[in-house]
């Protein structure tokens, strides 16, 4: 495997003091619904709203003086995208962000507010990868990818460490991570960490309904682009494919992956609002989703669960609140 906890542990080491060590929170009334235990992992509460971060400083802390010159360049519809530019704000180089037109306004602005330059294409029509090599070509920037590098994953993959070491320190064993997969960084690296310290632990991936091109890859066995369909409200998940580099990981790490609909996302989003006091967004509370929509089953096991960022519009979540989905 490319990647492994020795890479994750040293991670962690790179980005303490930047990185938040968010908590490992328990709701009495979620486990009662369920009828397990879920132990939940806020990367809300993460520095620029979701768990991104993580992995964008691993990232960026490990340029040379000369690359730090030129910069970076990214592409992402929002989270990354915050990542990238406040992980290089900190490190003092500059950041240039392709984002799609459509993206949240609250995560462009974001994105702006950390200083990085933002350029717009459109998802219909343009090749976002194209765009980002010829601004690295006449910047002589560094390309960081969302998901499908090593050094990403590994970052990412220390919130799956953290939620292992908060689990053993008090004293609780997990049976199952849960968490979303867009391009699969996230539970490629958090599935590693976990099931180094849980050998028994079963991965499963979350995804909406119609951008299951991670479901499809596993049962293929090879990776699958996601079905042309019409957006989904999980604008952090829509990656059009899983890496070369995440696949074969979740290939061997994860035991399923589940769907979930608007719906059901959005009832995670107002069950995460007034039960557990978090404002989660679309992407960032599918585990949630899949988990009160009794996508499995959790009688007499341990779950732990992702809410993996909480940067929603004001307008789209005020709707959700209100029952618009």
């Amino acid at each position: 495997m490319i990647i492994t906890l020795a890479d994750i542990e040293t991670a962690a080491r790179r980005i303490a003091g930047q990185a938040i060590v968010t908590p490992l929170l328990e709701s009495a009334a979620l486990s009662e619904r369920l009828g397990g235990r879920v132990l939940i992992k806020p990367e809300t509460l993460q520095r620029v709203g979701a768990f991104k971060f993580r992995g964008a400083y691993n990232r960026l802390v490990q340029m040379t003086p000369e690359e730090r010159v030129g910069g970076v360049v990214a592409f992402s519809s929002g989270n990354h995208a915050q990542g990238v530019a406040l992980a290089a704000k900190i490190l003092g180089m500059p950041a240039m962000i392709v984002i799609p037109s459509d993206a949240p306004r609250i995560k462009v602005e974001a994105t702006r507010g950390f200083g990085a330059e933002i350029r717009f294409y459109d998802r219909a029509t343009d090749d976002r990868e194209a765009i980002s090599r010829e601004l690295a070509r006449e910047r002589n920037a560094v390309i960081v990818p969302a998901f499908n590098d090593p050094h990403i994953i590994a970052g990412q993959g220390t919130v799956g460490l953290e939620i292992a070491e908060q689990a053993r320190t008090a004293g609780i064993d997990v049976d199952l991570l849960v968490g979303p997969v867009g391009g699969g960084g996230l539970m490629s690296g958090a599935s590693i960490a976990m099931q180094a310290h849980y050998p028994a632990l079963a991965a499963f991936g979350v995804e909406p309904i119609g951008f299951d091109d991670a479901r499809l890859s596993l049962l293929a066995g090879v990776r699958q682009p996601a079905p042309p369909a019409p957006r989904s409200l999980c604008d952090a998940l829509e990656a059009p494919m899983l890496g070369d580099l995440t696949f074969p990981i979740l290939r061997e790490t994860l035991s399923g992956v589940l769907t979930v609909s608007d719906a059901e996302v959005a009832e995670a989003m107002r069950f995460a609002f007034n039960h557990l006091k978090l404002v989660v967004e679309p992407g960032g509370s599918v585990a949630l989703a899949a988990l009160l929509a009794g996508k499995l089953q959790l009688s007499g096991r341990t779950a732990a669960i992702i809410l993996s960022g909480g940067n929603v519009d004001p307008g789209l979540f005020q709707s959700v609140l209100g029952g618009e989905f």
